[in-house]
């Protein structure tokens, strides 16, 4: 088994890397450095190419069934436990940033949950979702189907600034 538990360990070490390159592509940019940024930003897709073909390896992908599935277990986990966890101990750490960002991604996870089992229900009657637009709020990650609302419930960014997922 040590050779899954090393893919394990290797796939959340791919995924972080991903996203943190990511993050420091933002900045450099913000500082002027579009040069560096576009270095970060290949080595977070490499970082990604590399999380996508472990989880492959490891047999993770499942049929889209299992995904949401497992989706939303895992969403549900975030919002009912991980997450207030983690907030109450910001809370009582007196960390009232990491506080507002434990709330809002706490939020957010719930509705995502909402939307997998809303999927998976379609799935399950044989059919996808409906074709209706997907945002994002940049502000917080909750995501809306269209209509999406005049403002976002969880951090009260206004519409304009959502982002429309192809």
């Amino acid at each position: 088994m040590a050779t899954m538990e090393d893919a394990m360990e290797a796939f959340a070490g791919e995924s972080q890397a991903n996203r943190k390159y990511m993050i420091f592509a933002d900045q450099a940019v913000a500082e002027g450095f579009p040069h560096i940024a576009r270095l970060f930003r290949a080595a977070s897709e490499a970082e990604a190419i590399h999380a996508k073909k472990l989880m492959k390896a490891m047999g993770k992908v499942e049929s889209t069934e299992k995904n949401l599935e497992g989706a939303v277990a895992g969403e549900t986990h975030e919002f009912k436990n991980m997450y207030p966890g983690f907030l109450k101990d910001a809370e009582a750490e007196k960390k009232s940033d990491m506080a507002l960002v434990f709330t809002y991604a706490m939020k957010a996870e719930e509705i995502h949950a909402n939307h997998y089992k809303d999927a998976l229900k379609a799935l399950k009657a044989g059919q996808d979702m409906s074709n209706r637009t997907v945002y994002l709020c940049p502000a917080c990650g909750a995501i809306f189907l269209e209509p999406a609302p005049e403002k976002c419930p969880v951090c009260s960014a206004v519409r304009k600034i959502f982002r429309v997922i192809e």
